[in-house]
């Protein structure tokens, strides 16, 4: 045998070691696992690291991903509990818990999965109004979700959460919700203009209150310092009134009538109380004049 003969024998048979040694030295992630099977039978579950396998076909092995994965549901037509058809769309987040089951109890649970998430979101919408299905996503979301866990967990698959991305309803139906929306924007909006209204009404009326009251609060007050005035000039006068003595009023009288002599009357009543008023100034009258020696 010459020398390249050799060369490719060489490399025959490396090629062949490398993939005896591929079959034999298994490395494994910590997010994988690998479910093997020896002439055919379950043996376990091997993994993460380093596992060693005889070569098929004493041995075989399938790997398994553990990590969360997401499935999108392409829009679905369903039939609500009032016979109106609406469009809708969602995700699944699910992941594997029991790798052998996986394997062993389910072809390919993925389809499984899909298929049977369809026919599940078509049977609840079918005992939901189309108002409860558009105005409670999350009720629906959680209740779709319980029902798929509920038969995925025989395959080793839990599903974590169920998001509806879009609800989707006719457009007759969309128009009719739009429109109602427009009427009851208008009706907030009127409520709050006459809102407005009755709060300035009301603004107003305190403020027209609030006047009054400080109007009628401001005459109570004049009047009640018009008033102690008045009571501290009759006390300022009650007051003269009480050092004044006969004399005094007697002038004041006599000025009274001179000032009555001045004016244009050709008759005067005098009161008969002045002559008591003129006895002392009489008395004083002689008085004096009985003192200068005079008859």
């Amino acid at each position: 045998m010459d020398t390249s003969s050799q060369l490719i024998l060489l490399g025959v048979l490396g090629v062949i070691g490398i993939a005896i040694i591929r079959t034999i030295v298994h490395i494994v992630p910590e997010y994988q696992r690998l479910v093997v099977l020896a002439f055919g039978r379950y043996q376990g579950t091997k993994g993460p690291g380093l596992v060693m396998l005889f070569p098929p076909p004493i041995q075989s092995a399938m790997t398994v991903d553990l990590r969360e994965f997401v499935m999108e549901i392409p829009q679905q037509t369903s039939i609500t509990k009032d016979n109106a058809p609406i469009s809708i769309d969602f995700l699944i987040y699910q992941k594997v818990v029991e790798a052998a089951d996986s394997v062993l109890k389910i072809q390919n649970f993925r389809t499984a999965v899909q298929g049977i998430a369809t026919t599940t979101l078509r049977a609840v919408i079918g005992d939901i109004p189309l108002d409860d299905v558009l105005a409670k996503r999350e009720q629906i979301n959680e209740v779709l979700r319980v029902k798929l866990d509920d038969i995925t967990q025989r395959w080793g698959v839990k599903v974590t959460t169920v998001e509806i991305r879009e609800i989707t309803p006719p457009r007759d139906i969309q128009d009719a919700m739009n429109r109602q929306m427009s009427a009851e924007r208008n009706r907030r909006a009127a409520i709050l203009e006459a809102e407005g209204k009755k709060q300035s009404a009301i603004l107003v009326a305190e403020g027209d209150k609030q006047s009054n009251i400080l109007q009628a609060e401001g005459q109570r007050q004049a009047q009640l310092l018009r008033a102690e005035g008045f009571s501290l000039a009759l006390d300022k006068i009650n007051e003269a009134a009480g050092h004044a003595d006969v004399r005094t009023m007697t002038l004041q009288y006599l000025e009274t009538l001179r000032q009555l002599g001045s004016s244009a009357a050709t008759k005067f009543v005098i009161p008969t109380e002045f002559t008591s008023l003129l006895s002392p100034l009489i008395g004083m009258t002689r008085g004096s004049g009985e003192g200068s020696g005079k008859p």
